[in-house]
């Protein structure tokens, strides 16, 4: 897959994608902090397994 990928696209554009990969990472965990910041951080939170444990409801 990845061979008719890089015969299609083409060494340049394969080493700029590559130049990319961390700066992307950066940029989706910086978007996923902002998600669960500005969002209902317990609903999202609670699938955490070390933070669930902390903020368990007493009914």
């Amino acid at each position: 897959m990845l061979k008719i990928l890089s015969r299609l696209v083409g060494p340049k554009y394969t080493s700029v994608a590559k130049a990319w990969v961390p700066t992307l990472l950066g940029w989706g965990a910086a978007g996923a902090v902002a998600v669960v910041h500005f969002t209902d951080w317990r609903l999202i939170l609670d699938y955490v397994p070390y933070i669930n444990g902390k903020f368990k409801k007493e009914e």
